[in-house]
């Protein structure tokens, strides 16, 4: 059986050669009808992966005969015995020819071929999307594309992104075309992203964004997988915010129906785990763009009959980021904690890590945010086994970042954004679950109230994040005690001053502002708490609230100061203050005359508005005739 096989493949290759030797004579020759039969022989008989002979019919025929033979099929051309009759069959050969020339890559990367792309993009846009030669076109770009610098930087620039946007729509599902679109649209990305944004090419890519997305979801080979490395290249570019508002425009909601379907395929299947993170990318984007909402909704699974819940996409998102979010946080610790210190593909894994659980982080918080709207929410759309799992892997997520933070705590380490950002997604759960975790938390609060972000010289993000776990917890006794043991109210009176000084400037932080206003007076309302050793945080305080109401008419500012103030008064005397080094006279002068605004108040019609502030106005009266007879000054100030 072996001998016929080697002389039909001996004979094949005599053959191969002779024709080789027939076109390379016919590409040699004087006349243009002779090199035009070449070039048709070498399309019947030469192979496409014989670089080789390919390089040896381009020597041949030369580039000036096949830009010749190009310009004539777009009717430029000068290609003697050509006619208008003939013009799309020059135009096929032309485009076919130059395809094949650049598999050989140093043709592709040649002048001559970068200087083509032009008049490949004319063919492109001659509306004829079922023209046999598209596919061609499409072949001969991308592959000057991957040659070299220049002939990428050539795509871009003669149009490549809005090409691309209005052809692909047009494009069979899967196809080959389709493909390689695609990768064109990667290469693009990849080596020109700052132009996307300069050449205002968000639109384009947009509606790229959107086809993309209908590939991710309905295939089932490596086309879909192609689909999830760019879609999540894009979302995970410089540019993906601005690209975030062009897609919020976009009417047809299929898109995003599209890319839920696509999640929940690659998350409930088994893939490799880089895989399961970039859709984890997708999935947070699409709740950037869309809302958390995004998550419930009907998923069409290939080759499934039955309806999926519309629950399906939260859980399995909810689940894989809590797997990548222990996963994450385990090799964050041991390569900090554990690893060399010198190396510094240590350094740079570190920085990697932190962002994917910037990301994952995210997703989990939105995922907080969501099941909070749904449980305030009658009759909402979660049946209450759904609403269990969730809340239990949301416990189990949390639990783990405390567990991190722990370790942090061990090390002596509470500088770093991925702490911040813990004490984030911690305060985020609690404020919706105030009670959750509760041993881990009265160990623990004292060292996150101290976690600064990279670039802080202080715990200031940490507190704000805490502020509504903090307002919650210090309504009861147990929770002022734990704050006042542990000296987190040190850093919560640190906060408000800095967020009264940020007011002072006009950046507005009023939210902040109240938690932390409401969490200080919780403390100073609980008889049970002593702060004797401590005056000076609250004359600092003091000072900070004195030059803050001087310059603010907002009954709320006043009426909240002023009952600090009052509280703090119930502690000391005006002997006390003003032999204490740091206070002034000035100061009880200021302090003065904000009681005396706040108790004016008393007995006036009041706005609708105003009345939520008469449970603080209570606070000043009964304040002031606790304490009036120690402080003359206000008492002169205020005229009773």
């Amino acid at each position: 059986m072996e001998e016929p096989q080697l002389l039909q493949q001996q004979e094949e290759e005599q053959s191969q050669s002779v024709s080789l030797q027939d076109c390379l004579k016919l590409l040699k020759g004087e006349q243009d009808e002779q090199r035009l039969a070449g070039l048709l022989l070498v399309t019947k008989s030469c192979k496409s992966d014989d670089l080789v002979s390919l390089r040896a019919i381009y020597d041949a025929v030369g580039p000036h005969f096949l830009d010749r033979l190009l310009r004539t099929g777009l009717g430029k051309g000068v290609v003697s015995s050509g006619s208008g009759e003939n013009r799309d069959a020059y135009l096929q050969l032309s485009v076919s020819v130059l395809s094949a020339f650049c598999r050989v890559s140093e043709i592709a990367s040649s002048k001559e071929m970068v200087s083509k792309v032009p008049m490949i993009f004319e063919v492109m846009s001659m509306n004829r999307s079922g023209m046999p030669v598209l596919e061609e076109c499409y072949e001969f770009l991308y592959l000057v594309s991957t040659a070299s610098e220049d002939g990428l930087t050539a795509v871009y620039e003669s149009g490549g992104i809005k090409l691309l946007a209005h052809q692909m729509s047009a494009l069979p599902d899967g196809s080959r075309l389709m493909e390689l679109a695609t990768k064109l649209v990667q290469l693009m990305l990849k080596k020109l992203s700052q132009g996307i944004v300069e050449n205002d090419h968000l639109s384009e890519l947009s509606v790229i964004v959107t086809k993309i997305a209908r590939q991710f979801a309905l295939l089932q080979n490596a086309l879909k997988f192609e689909a999830l490395h760019l879609l999540s290249a894009i979302f995970s570019s410089e540019y993906s915010t601005l690209l975030h508002d062009a897609l919020r425009v976009i009417q047809n909601e299929n898109w995003s129906n599209h890319m839920r379907d696509g999640v929940a395929t690659i998350l409930q299947n088994r893939v490799a785990p880089a895989e399961k993170f970039e859709a984890l990318i997708l999935a947070e984007s699409m709740v950037s763009i869309k809302g958390e909402g995004w998550l419930i909704g009907q998923i069409n699974l290939p080759n499934v009959q039955d309806p999926t819940p519309a629950d399906r996409c939260l859980l399995l998102v909810l689940e894989s980021s809590r797997v990548e979010v222990a996963v994450l946080l385990n090799e964050l610790a041991y390569s900090k904690y554990e690893a060399s210190k010198s190396s510094s593909s240590t350094a740079e894994t570190i920085i990697s890590k932190q962002q994917k659980v910037t990301v994952v982080f995210s997703l989990v918080e939105k995922i907080i945010k969501l099941i909070s709207n749904i449980g305030e929410t009658e009759g909402h759309v979660l049946d209450e086994n759904t609403f269990i799992k969730a809340i239990n892997g949301l416990n189990e997520t949390i639990g783990v970042v405390l567990e991190y933070l722990q370790d942090a705590k061990e090390h002596g380490q509470k500088v770093g954004n991925d702490l911040l950002a813990s004490v984030r997604l911690v305060g985020s759960y609690l404020a919706e679950a105030p009670v959750a975790c509760e041993d881990k938390i009265t160990e623990l609060l004292g060292y996150m109230l101290s976690v600064e972000g990279e670039h802080e010289s202080s715990p200031f993000y940490s507190v704000c994040f805490l502020l509504p776990m903090l307002c919650q917890k210090t309504m009861k006794i147990e929770g002022c005690k734990l704050l006042a043991s542990s000296g987190g109210y040190k850093a919560v009176v640190d906060c408000l001053m800095k967020l009264i000084e940020q007011n002072r400037n006009e950046v507005e932080n009023n939210g902040c502002i109240f938690l932390a206003c409401d969490t200080i007076m919780n403390l100073l309302k609980m008889e049970q708490i002593t702060f004797s050793e401590d005056e000076s945080t609250f004359i600092s305080l003091l000072k900070a609230l004195a030059l803050w109401t001087e310059k603010t008419n907002d009954q709320s500012f006043i009426m909240l100061a002023s009952s600090i103030c009052t509280l703090i008064f119930d502690m000391t005397s005006e002997n006390a203050l003003l032999n204490h080094p740091s206070f002034s006279s000035s100061c009880l002068d200021s302090l003065s005359r904000l009681i005396a605004r706040s108790l004016a108040s008393w007995g006036q019609d009041m706005s609708d508005a105003a009345k939520a502030d008469m449970d603080l106005l209570e606070i000043v009266t009964a304040g002031y005739s606790r304490w009036a007879d120690r402080f003359p000054q206000i008492q002169k100030a205020v005229g009773r």
